[in-house]
């Protein structure tokens, strides 16, 4: 009896090719850029994506100051912390959060859509958010990608 063997391949550490990514934030929409860059770290464009292991790629997210955002959600959105102690509670809007630093609403929008756990944490860790054009990762020759090809 001749018969094909279609076996499930569940990658791991060793197997996983990870590759080094650059995506230009100039003129895109905060969440749908943040929501395809979660893919690319995620590595659901991939075939060989298992839910439980990092084999998603590196992103190097350039241009993070020249974010929109849509509507009023400038001054309407707003990033809640606490300090810990009791009345702790803070706020900023997102000009003021922007202000400050713009990589950082890149980073809290791309990280409120990785899992909450310790493979969220560590996917986190392969996302680059640089404000302007110059990005510390030259040496890995890091591939331009289309947005628009992703999912």
């Amino acid at each position: 009896m001749d018969t094909i063997s279609y076996k499930t391949i569940s990658a791991n550490k060793a197997t996983v090719n990870k590759e080094w990514v650059l995506v230009d934030a100039a003129d895109q929409t905060l969440g749908r850029l943040c929501s395809k860059v979660a893919i690319l770290l995620r590595g659901k464009h991939k075939t060989n994506f298992t839910p439980h292991v990092d084999c998603g790629d590196n992103v190097i997210v350039i241009n993070a100051e020249k974010i929109n955002l849509s509507g009023n959600k400038w001054n309407d959105k707003t990033y809640i912390r606490h300090t810990g102690y009791p009345g702790g509670q803070r706020s900023l809007t997102a000009t003021e959060l922007f202000g400050k630093d713009p990589a950082r609403i890149v980073e809290k929008s791309v990280k409120g859509m990785l899992p909450k756990n310790k493979l969220g944490a560590e996917l986190f860790r392969n996302l680059n958010v640089v404000v302007g054009s110059a990005h510390t990762h030259e040496a890995q020759k890091p591939k331009t990608i289309d947005l628009n090809k992703v999912n």
